[in-house]
């Protein structure tokens, strides 16, 4: 199974380019749903969701599609997860109310979240409820060795893959499920002036769905997530790589 979406849905420069022109805001996520069956929402990197927020996008999408999250800067940023363990528990809380449309979460880490807190990540991890699924992105290189992969195998967690920049292109695979961000730089496109590719990456993405072919024929789940500074345009980032996709017989 591959999911892939967008991060984020509620750009007012996507007005006219992929939403219908006049689409009002909160119709956004709706018209989003009747072209791609994924998204990682971006919202919850600044706190949990509302309640109401959740049941209208749950109302808003299909019953085959999926959210993905961002835990709370408050756990990964702010606390960098010492004593965020109640933190964490109303997070998952609120993102349960979206039941099996919840994909998985995603701990998303600064820099400045070196190695030396490995056995804080694994009581984290060994923390939270199995019934969840989650997915590790780390921004400093140190912590790529061997026993950072076996510690997120041992709790089932995927290593996070990033297409960024200073950062490698790694092909790690630590559960049954993989998690993807194509992230770019943010120097290279203007805040808010997501409205077309501004960026070619034919050769990157050329690499990564032969990536996820090989991934595709291990029986991997793969969900994959596109921001808009990777190109300029994320809904564009997926077209063209749902369209190298089904050249290699993958997908719709």
């Amino acid at each position: 199974m591959i999911h892939l979406g967008t991060q984020g849905w509620s750009y007012k420069s996507w007005d006219g380019v992929f939403y219908p022109q006049g689409t009002p805001a909160g119709n956004y996520l709706a018209y989003y749903a009747t072209q791609f069956k994924a998204i990682e929402i971006d919202s919850s990197f600044y706190g949990t969701p509302r309640k109401s927020f959740l049941e209208k996008w749950d109302r808003d999408t299909p019953a085959d599609f999926r959210f993905a999250a961002k835990f709370p800067k408050l756990i990964t940023h702010e606390k960098m997860l010492v004593d965020a363990q109640q933190d964490a528990q109303s997070f998952l809380s609120g993102m349960s109310l979206l039941g099996e449309k919840l994909g998985p979460l995603c701990l998303q880490f600064s820099y400045e979240f070196k190695p030396e807190s490995k056995n804080l990540l694994d009581e984290f991890l060994a923390s939270l409820p199995t019934e969840f699924r989650y997915a590790v992105e780390v921004r400093n290189r140190g912590w790529f060795k061997d026993w950072f992969f076996e510690l997120l195998q041992k709790h089932r967690a995927a290593l996070v893959l990033v297409d960024r920049v200073y950062m490698p292109k790694l092909e790690e695979v630590t559960t049954d499920f993989t998690y993807i961000r194509w992230l770019g730089n943010r120097k290279d496109v203007p805040d808010d002036e997501y409205t077309r590719v501004r960026i070619n990456r034919d050769k990157e993405l050329n690499e990564w769905a032969d990536v996820i072919q090989q991934l595709h024929e291990r029986d991997v789940e793969v969900w994959g997530f596109a921001n808009n500074h990777y190109m300029g345009h994320s809904p564009a980032t997926l077209r063209e790589l749902q369209q190298r996709l089904k050249e290699r017989g993958i997908g719709d």
